[in-house]
């Protein structure tokens, strides 16, 4: 094949391999499967970057769940790299699954890159509110920056989440990566992706905002629940 060909083969295979997560999840959701999904909406933490698939926090959550006998699906649509504008355009494809609930992650690369915070926090508004007027509940993932991004940036990043919980009246998990951020023995060697106990812990904090909402809710065939 002459090299000019194989570079341009180069982006395409790239992007399928971020997006080979979600084509491999899409296809195991059989059609006799009717539990109410819930869709895991974010970036490379979510998508389990570093980890093997049945480690990512969506697939423990998912083993939670089950446990705990909450009958829901868990979706695993995270991508490697995405910022809030890469989400933004995806909202199509996620409200493709018919979402009962999105746990959406996503900002912490807009951070990375010093993107103006008004803009990440825009995109953020656009995907909730697209989400939210097609019928979904949105729980909205906060996240911090390291100190050395300056402390105006890092203050003002932090405190976009607890400002769009509050405008768009969301649930909020103040802090995704609460007990793990900065914890070597829960990290990957780069110190930012967790490793497969560091997702055990996120599974836990994402389950304290949950739980009181699906306590609510009529998918558990059973009034009571086994408990953490």
């Amino acid at each position: 094949m002459p090299l000019s060909r194989r570079l341009h083969l180069i982006p395409l295979l790239m992007f399928a391999v971020l997006l080979w997560p979600l084509v491999l999840d899409a296809a195991s959701t059989s059609a006799s499967d009717t539990r109410p999904r819930i869709v895991a909406f974010g970036d490379s933490l979510t998508a389990g970057l570093g980890v093997q698939a049945v480690e990512s926090y969506p697939a423990q959550l998912q083993r939670r769940l089950d446990s705990l006998d909450y009958h829901y699906r868990v979706i695993n649509a995270g991508v490697s790299g995405d910022t809030t504008a890469g989400g933004l355009r995806r909202v199509p494809w996620i409200l493709n699954n018919k979402p009962e609930l999105v746990i959406l992650e996503l900002g912490a690369n807009d951070g990375l890159r010093g993107l103006p915070v008004d803009q990440t926090q825009s995109n953020l508004r656009q995907i909730i509110r697209q989400l939210q007027e097609s019928g979904t509940t949105v729980v909205l993932a906060g996240m911090k920056l390291p100190p050395n991004y300056g402390q105006d940036y890092t203050a003002s990043f932090e405190a976009m989440y607890q400002m769009l919980a509050k405008e768009c009246q969301l649930l909020l998990i103040p802090f995704f990566l609460e007990g793990v951020g900065g914890s070597s023995s829960l990290n990957q060697a780069d110190g930012i992706h967790p490793t497969k106990e560091g997702y055990e812990v996120i599974v836990e904090q994402v389950l304290k905002v949950l739980r009181p909402m699906l306590n609510e809710r009529v998918h558990k065939p059973t009034t009571a629940h086994k408990q953490s």
